[in-house]
């Protein structure tokens, strides 16, 4: 039997061909759904900014039910899909990041030219693989950085001075001007080394996956949006981009075709007094169809 707070809270979220949330918070809920359900439920130029981190097409088994192992031009008419809805969504000025492998970052990249403007394409160091064939060795993934128009809102962001892991020092001289470096640190450029994904299985939240480390999400959402923006990501995977939303102050809403076991731990783990709340009014309003 449902309690009282249940069922206000499955009264109050919206009906348009989504189930009941999986997880609700003070600032965002969470479907169990496929990503192209909830995009269809959310209303045009709704959204504050996109972050996705899709499957890469490498034959890999989720255990979620999801086939990740297509035919290329397949695969690029389902991104392809997906991307333009993340489009559609987004506030005129909102930002999309996409998180991938090179291989499918310049198909992304080539359809999104001309209806959004591109930003930046980052690049993540890519630590502990191997070479491929006659190839060149793969040393990063891409993050693509687009916006619909001109950003509406762009924040500079900080890193720490990079410093020796065993005495401490800078690794750089910085040409003699290192008394002129900002205290708060380094501006970000579009090259970050320290983003290597979480490899070993304790620092995982859902195990058998390369799970992003929340720094990745966290500085899109720090560059692109400002506080009770709403964020989205619908492939939610371990839930690292819910979490930064969350402890950043900004709204969230996202899906994940697997179970979200793992994600409802995270926020266990994370902000358990934040769980099981009425969604957000800002939330409620992206969707279409409200019950």
């Amino acid at each position: 039997m449902k309690t009282h707070r249940e069922k206000t809270i499955q009264e109050d979220t919206p009906s348009s061909g989504l189930s009941e949330p999986c997880l609700t918070t003070t600032h965002g809920i969470l479907y169990q759904a496929d990503c192209l359900d909830l995009l269809a439920a959310i209303r045009s130029e709704s959204i504050d900014t996109v972050f996705a981190d899709p499957p890469f097409n490498l034959q890999k088994e989720y255990k979620n039910g999801f086939q990740d192992q297509w035919q290329n031009v397949d695969y690029l008419e389902w991104s392809f899909r997906w991307i333009d809805d993340c489009c559609r969504v987004l506030v005129p000025g909102g930002a999309l990041f996409i998180y991938v492998l090179p291989r499918w970052a310049y198909h992304f990249a080539a359809h999104l030219d001309g209806p959004m403007e591109f930003r930046h394409w980052i690049a993540l160091s890519m630590k502990g693989t191997f070479p491929r064939g006659q190839k060149l060795y793969p040393a990063h993934y891409a993050l693509l950085y687009f916006t619909k128009g001109k950003p509406r809102v762009f924040n500079r962001v900080r890193v720490p001075v990079p410093a020796c892991r065993h005495c401490g020092g800078d690794l750089k001289d910085y040409g003699g001007h290192r008394k002129y470096l900002n205290p708060e640190g380094l501006n970000l450029t579009d090259f970050w080394e320290d983003t290597s994904p979480n490899r070993h299985r304790n620092s995982k939240a859902r195990p058998g996956v390369n799970e992003l480390k929340p720094m990745i999400p966290s500085r899109a959402i720090e560059i692109s949006s400002g506080p009770e923006d709403v964020i989205l990501d619908p492939f939610g995977g371990g839930g690292s981009t819910f979490q930064e939303a969350q402890r950043l102050g900004r709204y969230w809403i996202g899906s994940e075709i697997g179970h979200c076991d793992a994600i409802e731990q995270r926020f266990r783990t994370f902000s358990p007094t934040t769980m099981g709340r009425k969604p957000p009014r800002k939330v409620l309003s992206v969707f279409s169809t409200q019950s």
